[in-house]
């Protein structure tokens, strides 16, 4: 990631800053990658950052002064980074307890659409083997994410994105059927 340098038309007294930032650039990113744990991360949050410095850091006028002001930055872009990423666990571990907390209807389960069923090999395994245990099998969340070796939180994510490729796969096989809920499947089996 290069971020343009001083000659990229700052007013004089903001090259100055700009150029004691940049010559940090290294040292930022590994900080900030040493909290996230992920340098494509990393890249964003630092881009992010520099990209406000241009924005509000006209105050600065010293380039040591903005080093320290662009650390405090940095920190406070990494507090909203572990918010939002807690806001989105907290989110899918509700997705996770309503999807355990479901209970099937059996007449529902016996008209389900066999298009879905010859469906779920052309998905990722990993995709297809969720969809099979959760959504057929009955099976909850966290006891399928265990025995696969992942976390609820990912197993959540790995089915909402099993869902909807599914989804998209009965949309463009089934058309109207898929639509409106496959009760009434008037597809030609797959052979």
């Amino acid at each position: 990631m290069e971020v343009e340098g001083p000659d990229a038309g700052l007013p004089p007294d903001r090259e100055d800053v700009m150029a004691a930032l940049l010559a940090q650039q290294r040292r930022f990113l590994a900080f900030v990658e040493r909290r996230v744990g992920s340098r494509a991360v990393a890249e964003d949050l630092l881009q992010t950052a520099f990209a406000r410095t241009l924005e509000k850091g006209g105050a600065l006028k010293d380039g040591e002064g903005a080093v320290a002001w662009f650390y405090r930055l940095l920190r406070n872009a990494l507090v909203d980074h572990h918010r939002r990423q807690a806001a989105e666990g907290r989110a899918l571990e509700v997705e996770a307890r309503d999807a355990d907390g479901a209970t099937e209807d059996p007449e529902l389960q016996a008209v389900v659409c066999a298009c879905m069923t010859d469906l779920l090999p052309t998905l990722k395994p990993e995709y297809a083997e969720l969809v099979r245990q959760v959504d057929l099998e009955g099976r909850s969340v966290p006891d399928v994410a265990r025995e696969v070796g992942i976390t609820p939180n990912n197993a959540g994510v790995r089915l909402h994105r099993a869902r909807l490729a599914l989804k998209r796969s009965l949309e463009r096989g089934c058309g109207a059927c898929a639509a409106h809920g496959c009760l009434d499947c008037s597809c030609k089996p797959r052979r």
